[in-house]
């Protein structure tokens, strides 16, 4: 088979590295890809959301099988495109339809979506410009911390948890008067904060049937400690120590059957990832988001305890036999370490050469932010520059080696956290 990945980041290296050991993988194109992911096969410099040019590749390269990485692309309909093309409409797009992608397109949606079908979330109300004062109104009834949430999507920044009630009023302005994060915040959710503890579980489905992928936690703040600025994942591992059986059978139960039933409810077609972010509240779980996507940098600690092979798997989706399938896990543990450039998440340094990769010792290195200088050394490009990964018999090894195997790499204004995963230790 031929296969394109869309997408340029380090899930994409992560998608790339897993599917080219498939005896079924042929030829592997990654548009627009990175540095990384040419290891691993063609990459072709298309946007993901050119859409006119990703349909020239398909019948260019012959292509057999789409999987989209980022969610833009997916909420803004490749998938449709696809079937609504005659030359198209027979190459299986592994990614949901628009209409499904709303699950995380719209927040509203969601979070209607999930009270529809009875899943256990956070208190919340919608407002738009129209209904600010009712906002202002509705911030004293939900108690502290606030959450306020821009209802489209916000490239990961349109998420405010707001300390004091004055806090949370002059941002839910700014968000819907102002146009804080511009037309994804045309509408905002104003949540309830969960108390717990925070973790992703990731589920693929053919629209009937469904296999949960392993839990992973990934951490978000750019400082050690969970400190500092919200960033795109500093980490990830996997599996999540206090997500044992008891736990995912709830998560199944609760959320993930009648998630997919849900779906089958309102005829909304569904072939690809579900990410269920979740909070474990004393034991029980409870919904903060979905993603229409396997998440970044999560995907870089699951696909590594992924044994089977994983173009079957996506058949099984294509095919609406994934019941038939083989999902086999490893029991190990992967950790995974971002590395970013010199002053993310805000504006960070570019274009430093990277060096030292190869002596990296047991660990992947996962390209998120590459290029290739004009002597085609691997330079940075953007925030969140590589995920090292380690695969190891317990959480402790894992955090160990991936760390190690990070201060093996050096380009100007490299930065790491050195505490990953030793808050489950």
């Amino acid at each position: 088979m031929n296969i394109l990945i869309l997408g340029s980041g380090g899930r994409e290296s992560a998608f790339a590295w897993k599917l080219s050991q498939s005896p079924k993988c042929q030829q592997l194109f990654i548009a627009p890809g990175n540095a990384g992911t040419g290891q691993y096969g063609t990459n072709l410099n298309i946007g993901v959301n050119d859409f006119a040019g990703i349909k020239q590749a398909v019948l260019a390269h012959n292509i057999n099988l789409v999987l989209v990485g980022p969610e833009e692309p997916l909420v803004r309909g490749v998938h449709d495109f696809f079937l609504a093309d005659a030359e198209l409409k027979n190459i299986p797009v592994i990614g949901p339809q628009q209409q499904g992608a709303q699950l995380e397109g719209s927040k509203d949606f969601s979070k209607q979506f999930m009270a529809r079908h009875n899943i256990p979330a956070a208190k919340s109300e919608t407002f738009t410009r129209d209904t600010v004062q009712e906002g202002l109104a509705y911030l004293p009834t939900i108690g502290l911390p606030i959450v306020l949430k821009a209802d489209g999507l916000a490239a990961g920044k349109g998420v405010l948890i707001c300390l004091t009630l004055q806090e949370a009023e002059l941002e839910l302005v700014d968000m819907l008067t102002n146009a804080k994060f511009g037309d994804a915040s045309s509408k905002v959710v104003v949540e309830q904060f969960l108390q717990g503890i925070e973790l992703s579980v990731f589920v693929l489905t053919d629209g009937n049937n469904y296999k949960i992928l392993p839990s992973a936690k990934d951490y978000k703040r750019i400082g050690e400690g969970d400190t500092g600025l919200n960033t795109g994942g500093m980490g990830s591992v996997s599996p999540v120590p206090f997500a044992d059986a008891a736990f995912l059978n709830k998560v199944e139960q609760r959320i993930i059957i009648p998630t997919i039933e849900g779906l089958k409810q309102e005829g909304i077609p569904y072939k690809g990832f579900i990410f269920i972010g979740l909070m474990n509240c004393d034991g029980d779980p409870y919904m903060i988001e979905y993603n229409c996507r396997m998440g970044d940098p999560e995907t870089e600690s699951v696909l590594p305890r992924i044994e089977s092979d994983f173009v079957e798997l996506l058949l099984g989706v294509a095919e609406g036999n994934l019941n038939e399938k083989e999902l086999v896990l490893s029991g190990k543990v992967a950790a995974t370490v971002v590395m970013v450039a010199g002053g993310y998440p805000g504006e960070y340094l570019k274009d430093k050469v990277i060096t030292g990769m190869e002596n990296v010792r047991e660990s992947h290195v996962f390209h998120a932010g590459t290029g290739l200088n004009d002597m085609d050394e691997v330079k940075t490009t953007g925030g969140r520059v590589l995920a090292i990964t380690s695969l190891q018999d317990n959480l402790f090894d894992a955090l160990q080696q991936a760390t190690a195997d990070a201060s093996r790499i050096y380009y100007d204004g490299m930065y790491f956290r050195k505490d990953i995963g030793f808050d489950l230790l």
